[in-house]
């Protein structure tokens, strides 16, 4: 037997709210954006962006709390006859995160709002992610009326270092949480578009470091020494091998040297170097093989040259994996206020995300939204000195959120409706 669904109508009426007041929030969207933008700070020492967070809840009159160094975690309690029991516990939680911190990056943008920390950029988009959350976050309020259970939001540091889920984590931020959300702005999708497709979206991140040791000698007799410079330059070249001959061509994975450093003097053959880079691959499989193939190589080349090298390997973040049924949610969501056109196809990324530490403990999905656009000059890729988005793309991240959050609060009501 089929009936209507009474809720129906509410659930409409929420989006229709939420897409009338995310009109006249985007100048503040994009305002926040670009102060955040304009004053970034490192990973774990996000002070400044912090405090201007936490002055923005103060405003708000939301509760929070500290946690994990410089983050935040803030509860919006919804008001709805039957958002929390007797005990008052919430019928359902739900958390949303967005991350805090800059990168290493001398920006070259030019623009009127570019970054007055010299040395330090929001190159891969956070400020922007920042800027989104406060925007679900007044988009929640004025539905607080109808949010059936609770809204956690996470405004956790760390991310580019691979720490700051954990930190949370370990202080709280999951506690009796039931779900998890969180959106990434991103260069190869394009404006106006969100992909929010399951399982694997973004890579195994893991890094490393090779020391070699040689023996130094004059430039003029480089027959007297081992060039350490030299050997790590072979190695730079072996290593190339293992992802173009030993690794299967339909298992993608990416080895790269970042950091190439030796020698002390120009008349001095170097006797030490180091190389430091990061691997990323999809599966455990090749995790593991490209580990230990790398291993190999790098004494043996060493050996070869009549030198050594110690070999260091870290273990990052892990693949990160879409919930089938969150994926479906969040789909729903950006179809009802953005449209159905607004979701596209995205392949996924060999980029990796400490968001996965979250998805280790619940069930959650993360989402790519567009912000290709050349016409505002937004085509450089993360991490560029020149990376740019189009800001027209912001409060759509803000509503896909608010949606996304109120949908899953409510979610056990409406489908009780069809179970009989």
């Amino acid at each position: 037997m089929t009936c209507s669904n009474p809720n129906a109508t509410e659930s409409a009426n929420v989006t229709e709210k939420l897409k009338a007041h995310a009109r006249e929030l985007e100048p503040y969207v994009i305002e926040r954006r670009r102060h955040f933008h304009a004053y970034p700070e490192l990973s774990a020492r996000e002070v400044s962006t912090s405090r201007t967070i936490a002055e923005e809840l103060d405003k708000l009159g939301i509760e929070y709390v500290r946690a994990g160094g410089t983050g935040l975690i803030a509860t919006i309690k919804g008001t709805a006859p039957d958002a929390y029991d007797e005990e008052g516990k919430p019928r359902r939680r739900i958390a949303l995160r967005t991350d805090m911190d800059a990168l290493p990056v001398l920006e070259q943008t030019k623009l009127p709002f570019a970054s007055r920390n010299e040395g330090v950029m929001h190159a891969c988009g956070h400020d922007r992610h920042m800027a989104m959350m406060l925007g679900a976050v007044h988009l929640l309020l004025g539905i607080r009326d109808q949010l059936h259970g609770e809204v956690r939001v996470l405004f956790q540091p760390a991310e580019e270092i691979s720490v700051g889920s954990r930190k949370m984590i370990a202080e709280g931020a999951l506690d009796g949480v039931d779900t998890i959300y969180a959106a990434h702005i991103w260069s190869e999708v394009e404006a106006g578009t969100i992909s929010a497709e399951a399982g694997p979206r973004m890579a195994n991140c893991d890094w490393f470091r090779i020391d070699v040791a040689g023996a130094s000698a004059h430039g003029a007799m480089p027959h007297k020494g081992v060039d350490a410079i030299v050997v790590g330059a072979a190695v730079i070249d072996a290593l190339q091998v293992i992802v173009s001959r030993d690794v299967s061509p339909f298992d993608p994975a990416v080895i790269t040297i970042g950091e190439f450093h030796g020698g002390v003097a120009r008349n001095i053959m170097a006797g030490t170097a180091y190389l430091t880079g990061t691997v990323r691959s999809f599966t455990p499989e090749v995790r593991d093989y490209i580990k230990e193939r790398m291993a190999h190589v790098v004494e043996e080349v060493a050996l070869s040259y009549g030198a050594t090298a110690k070999f260091e390997w870290t273990y990052g973040n892990s693949c990160l994996v879409n919930d089938e049924a969150c994926a479906a949610r969040a789909q729903n969501a950006i179809a009802k206020v953005l449209g159905e056109e607004a979701l596209c196809h995205y392949e996924g990324t060999l980029s990796g995300e400490d968001f996965t530490e979250y998805l280790a403990k619940v069930p959650g999905v993360l989402v790519f939204i567009g912000a290709r656009n050349p016409e505002v000059g937004a085509t450089y890729p993360q991490h560029s000195c020149f990376y740019n988005v189009d800001e027209s793309v912001l409060v759509g991240g803000s509503l896909a959120a608010a949606q996304y959050a109120f949908d899953f609060l409510s979610e056990e009501l409406t489908s009780l409706y069809f179970n009989y």
